[in-house]
């Protein structure tokens, strides 16, 4: 498993399966959840928009499985 950290509150899942090189767009977005069976904490999801939050747990295939850690001093790092 990956951290991935963010200094928000919380990112999309749209914008994660772009940070994560999953996709090269933003627009590619629907298209691979329509393509691909997406886990959120164990349950699937389809919505791009979904937020992410501190703590969540998202499987992505042929990808990875990623933890989002809030950051609260300022910096980011992706995995």
């Amino acid at each position: 498993m990956n951290d991935l950290k963010i200094n928000t509150e919380f990112i999309t899942l749209g914008q994660l399966l772009k940070m994560t090189n999953a996709i090269s767009s933003g627009g590619m977005a629907k298209w691979y959840l329509d393509e691909h069976i997406v886990y959120v904490n164990g349950e699937e999801e389809q919505r791009r928009g979904k937020k992410l939050r501190n703590d969540d747990v998202i499987k992505l295939p042929e990808v990875g499985t990623f933890k989002i850690i809030e950051e609260t001093n300022g910096s980011s790092d992706v995995y």
